[in-house]
């Protein structure tokens, strides 16, 4: 019997989606997602949107089997013949990445106007 939500949870760990990134797409909850991966049988509607934030069409997530990944991966809403490339991250990290970047900047700054208050106060006291 076909598992519609391993089926989904399997194209979307092949096409290297985490679960919190198709949910932020869909508007729900990591949780909502969770759970709709162990459903047997989704509705028409969650189907049409999983497809559609899947980049897979229907019968994919209906029939998929194990032997067909590489060719949905391989042809995975890309019609011409063109390379094409695919990048996959986590927002949450790239977020943090630039928190830490910004604590950086903002100890430099802090260092250059503490040098700036030393030079003001040695000009002051000659």
């Amino acid at each position: 019997m076909v598992h519609q939500g391993h089926n989904v949870k399997r194209i979307r760990e092949i096409l290297g989606i985490k679960q919190d990134a198709l949910a932020i797409k869909l508007g729900l909850s990591q949780q909502a997602i969770s759970q709709l991966e162990q459903k047997e049988i989704l509705d028409k509607a969650t189907l049409e949107k999983l497809s559609g934030a899947l980049g897979v069409s229907e019968d994919i997530i209906k029939d998929f089997k194990d032997d067909k990944a590489i060719h949905i991966v391989s042809n995975n809403n890309y019609h011409d013949n063109a390379a094409s490339v695919q990048y996959n991250f986590n927002p949450i990290d790239k977020w943090l990445e630039a928190i830490e970047e910004n604590k950086k900047l903002y100890e430099r700054l802090l260092q250059s106007e503490k040098e700036k208050v030393e030079l003001l106060q040695k000009l002051l006291n000659k």
